[in-house]
């Protein structure tokens, strides 16, 4: 059992990328912090890898510790959202097969699945997002296109554009909103 002051003490020398001491860290909370992330993740192999990840964090960040807040209450935060990322991902990831899984053998997703209407409300929210970080004329010829239906001479009517330059910005648009949504897929397949 480790004093307050010890924590203190460890988490000072750890600033100062103390091996033993990181050692000492290591040694007094491995087992601890694995019992914790197993009783999350059920899984031995995997808690063992995300404890592991727990502690190369821990040293990559050494020299930004505060002594002044609680090392082992931070290890477990650490620990605990590690855990419950792998889950998150590991069920994306299964939700992505059976969708697959579901296509090739010609079944429809189910449109009432409720992490479906999860999956969706939080794709609908990105989306939303990345629209508003368009830059202002691209964004306004999407949403006149692909929201409003408006073919590409009405758009350029409303907007006071050429119908070749309102294609330009469609295009650069969604040029943009798939660049975003392929650098957020791999964040849901991680394993």
């Amino acid at each position: 059992m480790i004093s307050g002051e010890d924590w203190d003490l460890i988490c000072r020398r750890l600033k100062e990328s103390d091996r033993q001491a990181f050692e000492r860290l290591f040694r007094l909370q491995r087992n601890d912090l694995l019992k914790y992330v197993y009783s999350i993740v059920r899984n031995a192999t995997v808690s063992h890898d995300l404890v592991q990840d727990v502690f190369v964090a821990i040293w990559e960040l050494r020299q930004r510790l505060d002594p002044e807040q609680p090392l082992k209450a931070y290890l477990y935060r650490m620990a605990r959202n590690r855990a419950y990322r792998y889950l998150r991902d590991e069920r994306l990831h299964d939700q992505k097969h059976q969708l697959i899984s579901r296509e090739a053998a010609g079944d429809p997703p189910a449109p009432n699945d409720i992490e479906h209407r999860v999956d969706g409300a939080l794709l609908s929210t990105l989306l939303q997002t990345w629209l508003y970080d368009l830059p202002a004329r691209q964004r306004e010829a999407l949403v006149l296109s692909r929201f409003h239906n408006l073919s590409h001479r009405e758009i350029a009517s409303v907007m006071g554009l050429s119908s070749r330059t309102v294609n330009v910005h469609i295009m650069r648009a969604l040029e943009r909103l798939q660049k975003r949504a392929e650098s957020f897929e791999p964040a849901l397949t991680r394993p």
